[in-house]
């Protein structure tokens, strides 16, 4: 072996290796247990960032790891490459988003292959291949043949700056999570995937998901948001139109006092015309408009309103109830109407005050009288029903299931299950995304584009203008056609599909990505299906993780799939900081992994960002860090080096001459444990590197405590060789190099995970701390596990201690065994 580390040479020849020789190609094997490792798949954005080092990193521990005990192992690596910022870079630089996508891939790659990650590039995927985006297309074919995809015109998300529709996940503080535009809304024709079908199995199959963080499941759960309560239908006056509330509290119903509408609800316009309120009406409708949810929601804004001139009639006391609009309440939640109780809902207390609306209590604490005129809060805690006609008297929470009942006996409601989730909105104003195939005649209607016809393919020398409109629309050869069913003239769909599709079932295709006849081969998505460990961003919780749930729920129930959830595991890794801040381009704080890896290797980098925190936290850059890690793999060449040549001459077992040998073996076997624990039980990549690097210490204690003659090389070549081993999934090229040095002869990647003996962690000796009256006075070696009156007797004797003693009286002696030994004494009298 040569006496220098050299990276420089030895990562780039073992990526050869590794490549030439297919290491990491896998196939189906039912002779092995199957582990399917997967890192949430990257954007091509053109180069990776110590975001992306960390996240594929975490997964190569555990890949290689899992591959090391035996495990048939598929770990795969692709690109989620259609989107935006394709388009914008289209735009902006005057190039084809097909061509900046594909160069960046290119790049990434070749990036990848540099850290040494252990892909089986056999199974690549690019969700804007039409060898994917075809299957893609298909899937959505057989969501609208299920009834779980269809299309209505409904007020949506709009960016002006995208100059496209955003999913409610996709709107962050009121803006584009993109852009950071301020999002206003659109009435616009879009096609909807039903996920609300599937909102109580999204909820109650959470609990079937134990390997998955519980912030995540809590997010999850608020996002989909279920609420129980009751629909109740108050009546127009003087009309038969009736307009329906959700609520969760119909003991409250006799307070009422009036009712709210969303500015989009479809009955608004109607209630106004023809009064005097018809014209301010319309302008704040017009107005909310440009309010995205978030906005109208928050608890800080300012709840405003106006009277439609109409009332409607509670259907309990039959009392007249004022009818407004307010920015508040929202078309897609419940019914888009809401029943104002101010005096048992601060909302609707605040609303009720700033306009003069009356304030009736129906709810009075036990032994209190409330006075709607003088109240200066809601009163929203429990108490007994007043004011509420034949269920006064009654507890609050038993007058909730008796109000609803009474309600479904006069048939004006029912009791309900509410769901804050909604419809997920897919339908994109783009070019760069997956074309929606669906077909419009004016003799046949909406038609679906033939399974054989299929991929729609994305034309190409299409011009970018962010109009608001998809430039497919101005393609011709594209949006012309034939109607699959009378041959008549129709055309095209140029909406396209929400990238969130493409990575919905990704995972699936990774099983079987070369199949020409259908999306995944069952057989394949049946051996490798779940994945066993997911790993990616936390930010994901909502849009990406919900979305594929419910794709995997959705192809279970059409007979596609095997199993209902994709995830069986998931960590969330933190993220990269410097400075106290996100690593980004306007902060002027990225660090280049490729700087990285050019100054310290890539084994440096890995082994970095796995030690400097545990992966759920967030991880502070550090260059002193990355030097010291590098200093370390540095020692571990040294110290192999220094013993290669002789330990593959040594033969025989280990043999135990001299407590030093003892120790080192003891210490190896605890550092098998430690490691293997922490990688395999908690993710704790950061305590295993540090128990690695205690080994090392370890060794060069034992080099300096044993003269070079009198060492132990069968020992030491069994401690190194384990070393190289435990090291080898956090820096894989070193490893191998050591590896071979030490006369391996397959790659290290291929041996089995080391095992520990429990009987080698029992400590021969143990120094025990002495203490006379509580203050340290000695340390002695005594055999481990010496009995306390063994331990006494031996401790008194020692010269020293007795020295100490002397004059005194021994009161008692208090032992810990194999720590401490405390004597209390005092002066005899």
């Amino acid at each position: 072996m040569e006496a220098r580390y050299n990276f420089k040479e030895i990562e780039p020849k073992w990526q050869r290796r590794w490549e030439a020789s297919d290491l990491y190609r896998v196939t189906e094997d039912s002779d092995k247990p199957k582990f399917y490792c997967l890192e949430m798949f990257p954007y091509p954005s053109g180069n990776l960032h110590m975001g992306h080092v960390r996240n594929y990193s975490i997964g190569d521990v555990v890949a290689r790891f899992k591959r090391m005990q035996g495990y048939n192992v598929l770990h795969p690596m692709g690109w989620d490459a259609f989107g935006l910022p394709a388009e914008n870079a289209a735009i902006h630089r005057g190039i084809p988003p097909a061509e900046w996508t594909w160069s960046n891939i290119a790049n990434m790659r070749r990036q990848l292959h540099a850290m040494g990650i252990s892909y089986d590039w056999d199974r690549e995927v690019a969700t804007c291949h039409p060898n994917y985006y075809r299957w893609t297309q298909w899937l959505f074919l057989q969501m609208y043949k299920h009834g779980l995809a269809y299309r209505k015109k409904a007020a949506v998300n709009w960016c002006p700056s995208c100059a496209t529709v955003l999913a409610n996940e996709q709107v962050v503080d009121g803006a584009c999570e993109r852009c950071h535009t301020p999002v206003i809304r659109k009435d616009l024709e879009q096609w909807f995937f039903r996920i609300t079908d599937y909102a109580e199995r999204l909820l109650s199959d959470l609990q079937k998901l134990p390997g998955w963080p519980e912030k995540v499941k809590i997010m999850q759960e608020n996002w989909i948001g279920k609420s129980t309560g009751a629909e109740v239908i108050f009546r127009v006056e003087g009309s038969d139109e009736e307009i329906p509330v959700f609520t969760t509290r119909p003991d409250t119903l006799y307070g009422v006092t009036y009712m709210v509408l969303a500015p989009e609800h479809p009955l608004v316009m109607k209630l106004a015309a023809g009064k005097p309120q018809e014209k301010e009406v319309a302008g704040f409708v017009q107005a909310a408009r440009y309010l995205s949810d978030l906005d109208r929601t928050a608890t800080e804004k300012e709840k405003e309103g106006v009277f439609t001139g109409a009332y409607a009639i509670n259907p309990v006391n039959n009392e007249r109830v004022p009818i407004w609009i307010a920015n508040y309440v929202l078309m897609e939640y419940g019914t888009g109407a809401v029943m104002g109780v101010p005096a048992h809902d601060q909302r609707d207390f605040e609303f009720a005050r700033k306009y003069n609306l009356p304030v009736k209590v129906v709810i009075q604490p036990q032994g209190q009288e409330l006075d709607g005129a003088t109240m200066t809060a809601a009163y929203v805690e429990d108490g007994i029903m007043v004011n509420s006609g034949p269920f006064n008297g009654l507890p609050n929470r038993e007058g909730i299931g008796k109000v609803t009942a009474y309600l479904e006996s006069i048939g004006k409601g029912k009791a309900r299950v509410n769901y804050r989730l909604r419809d997920w909105l897919i339908s994109r104003q783009r070019y760069w995304g997956a074309p929606i195939p669906m077909i419009y005649c004016d003799r046949c209607g909406l038609v679906p584009v033939p399974e054989e016809d299929l991929p729609v393919i994305l034309p190409e020398g299409v011009e970018f203008k962010p109009t608001g409109e998809s430039p497919l629309k101005n393609c011709p050869e594209f949006v012309n056609t034939t109607c699959p069913r009378c041959g008549g003239p129709a055309q095209r769909e140029t909406d396209t599909m929400d990238t969130f599709v493409c990575s919905s079932w990704y995972f699936l295709r990774y099983t079987s990505p070369h199949s020409q006849e259908r999306a995944f081969e069952r057989d394949k998505v049946d051996y490798w299906m779940n994945v066993d460990q997911y790993i990616g961003g936390v930010e994901h919780a909502i849009l990406h993780l919900m979305y594929a749930r419910f794709f995997t729920k959705a192809l279970y129930d059409f007979g596609l799939v095997g199993v209902e959830e994709p995830f069986q595991n998931l960590l969330t890794q933190g993220m990269v900081l410097k400075d106290g801040s996100k690593m980004s381009k306007s902060k002027g704080n990225i660090v280049s992994p490729e700087e990285i890896i050019d100054r310290y290797g890539a084994d440096t980098a890995r082994l970095f960002i796995l030690f400097a925190a545990p992966p759920e936290r967030d991880l502070e850059w550090s260059d002193q860090g990355v030097k010291g890690c590098y200093r370390f793999l540095n020692r571990v060449w040294r110290l192999v080096a220094a013993y290669a040549g002789a330990v593959r001459q040594a033969g025989g077992s280990p043999a135990f001459e001299k407590p030093a040998d003892r120790e080192l073996w003891r210490l190896l076997h605890a550092t098998i444990k430690k490691v293997t624990e922490d990688i395999e039980q908690r993710f704790n990549f950061n305590t295993a590197i540090s128990a690695i690097m205690e080994l090392v210490n370890g060794c060069y204690r034992y080099q300096d405590a044993v003269p070079a003659n009198e060492q132990n090389l069968p020992l030491m070549g069994e401690v190194l060789r384990k070393l190289v081993t435990l090291l080898a999934p956090f820096a894989p090229h070193i490893a191998e190099e050591l590896w071979q040095g030490l006369g391996g002869r397959e790659s290290v990647h291929l041996e089995p995970w080391p095992a520990y003996d429990p009987g080698a962690l029992v400590e021969q000796e143990v120094t025990l701390v002495v203490q006379i009256n509580g203050k340290v006075r000695d340390r002695v070696q005594v055999p481990a596990g010496l009995p306390e009156e063994e331990v006494e007797k031996l401790i008194l004797k020692r010269e020293k201690v007795a020295s100490l003693l002397a004059g005194q009286q021994v009161v008692k002696v208090i032992v810990v065994p194999d720590k401490l030994v405390n004597v209390v004494a005092r002066r005899a009298s």
